[in-house]
């Protein structure tokens, strides 16, 4: 029985070998019959070419000198012989190969696609675990690019375990490994209907201890990304928001001008989750973050985007909207509502009709100054009910130019000249009480 089995094995190796270079002998072919438009004799002398190099000796196409020159071959010759590296050769041999296969991923879009067919991603996944920096950075730009623009690639690299082979502590890799990562993450996170979900914490944990960190900013522009994609999926809210995520979206979105606008539409995604929601009204960054940045007029995506978190949480809550109202809101919502671009103003204006809806609902018959009562059938006289009128519309006069001379001092600060007059006819023929 142990002969029998020990056939069997030899068997069984013999059989991937050949399995793997008839492969390759079908793809050489096909490109050799691409290359047909060039003559018969240069398709002759690549076929000799490649029959002498069958038959050169290991040693010998393994040689310093002999690697050296695979440049000046043909890109096929190339592919065999990093191919056939990666599965048998040592780890050196491992680590060029991969060079080699990023460099040809690169150039080649349907060499990519054959690639994946000869288990090569399989085994640069299995070098990324590596400790040794250069192997696993080899590995990992040879990833990106099998990656680029094939989702079976992709789903091939999440099969293969990618995920499991990040690192526990970002300190532990260099800067370039980081970004490296999250450049592949960012690709695998494009596609839809596949095992990249945030179950496993190892993804969250590497992106916020990346976008918490002091990184560098393309490092953390692609991590943003991964996350702005994972949230656009509403099965990921909840392990998104119980992993921290709303709190690092609330702070980057506040600190980072630059990334605000991809924080905040991620922030839009969650908070339409019940989980979302809940997170950013526990925050003690709401409303006040979401209030600052609706002032920055040079950020208007960013301003409509808050604008928009706002309204989601003001909506049916007047919890919230009386938070909103200490915090200062009406001021800057009816500055929105003047400078902003459309959907913004829209918005502002929204939220400012349902800030005074609910003042007039607080307003009962005891609120507020009252008049004598008058008789039930005695009319009220015509000169005291036009003193009444008067005096209201004095009233909200003074609050409406108190806050546009507010608006005009800001204005007129940051340089845009606004004049006074123009601004307080505007208010008075678009608010009106």
């Amino acid at each position: 029985m142990s002969t029998s089995s020990s056939s069997s094995s030899i068997w069984s190796v013999s059989y991937r070998k050949l399995k793997f270079f008839s492969r390759i002998r079908r793809f050489l072919q096909s490109k050799a019959i691409r290359k047909g438009s060039y003559g018969s004799s240069s398709t002759s002398d690549n076929s000799n070419k490649l029959r002498t190099k069958d038959n050169n000796d290991k040693d010998e196409e393994d040689h310093p000198l002999v690697m050296e020159k695979e440049s000046e071959l043909d890109g096929s010759v190339v592919l065999q012989k990093s191919v056939k590296r990666l599965h048998f050769g040592s780890w050196e041999e491992k680590e060029m190969a991969a060079i080699a296969i990023e460099k040809l991923a690169k150039e080649d879009v349907k060499a990519r696609k054959f690639m994946a067919e000869l288990g090569v991603i399989h085994m640069l996944v299995s070098m990324v675990a590596t400790e040794v920096v250069g192997r696993h950075r080899a590995a990992i730009k040879a990833l990106i690019q099998l990656a680029n623009g094939t989702s079976t690639n992709k789903a091939l690299m999440l099969e293969a375990g990618i995920l499991s082979k990040l690192p526990k502590d970002i300190n532990v890799v260099d800067e370039q490994t980081r970004q490296e990562f999250a450049e592949l993450l960012l690709s695998l996170s494009s596609i839809s209907n596949t095992d990249f979900c945030p179950n496993k914490p190892e993804i969250l944990q590497f992106l916020i201890g990346i976008l918490e960190s002091p990184c560098t900013f393309e490092t953390k522009e692609l991590s943003l990304g991964v996350l702005y994609n994972l949230s656009a999926v509403l099965e990921n809210a909840g392990a998104l928001v119980s992993n921290g995520v709303v709190h690092t979206l609330l702070n980057l979105s506040s600190s980072f001008k630059e990334l605000s606008e991809k924080a905040l539409a991620a922030l839009g995604h969650l908070v339409v989750t019940l989980m979302g929601k809940k997170a950013m009204e526990d925050s003690s960054m709401v409303p006040q973050s979401l209030i600052e940045i609706l002032t920055w007029e040079d950020k208007p995506k960013s301003i409509e985007l808050s604008a928009y978190i706002l309204m989601i949480l003001a909506h049916q809550s007047s919890t919230q909207r009386d938070k909103m109202s200490k915090a200062g809101i009406v001021p800057v919502l009816v500055e929105v509502s003047l400078m902003g671009s459309l959907l913004a103003q829209k918005r502002a204006m929204k939220l400012l009709q349902w800030f005074k809806d609910e003042r007039q609902a607080k307003m009962g018959p005891h609120s507020g100054p009252q008049t004598r009562r008058v008789p039930l059938g005695s009319p009220l006289h015509p000169k005291e009910a036009q003193e009444g009128k008067k005096m209201m519309k004095n009233l909200v006069k003074q609050s409406l130019h108190k806050n546009m001379e507010m608006i005009t001092r800001r204005a007129n600060a940051g340089g845009g000249g606004v004049d006074s007059s123009n601004l307080k006819s505007l208010v008075s023929k678009s608010l009106t009480f």
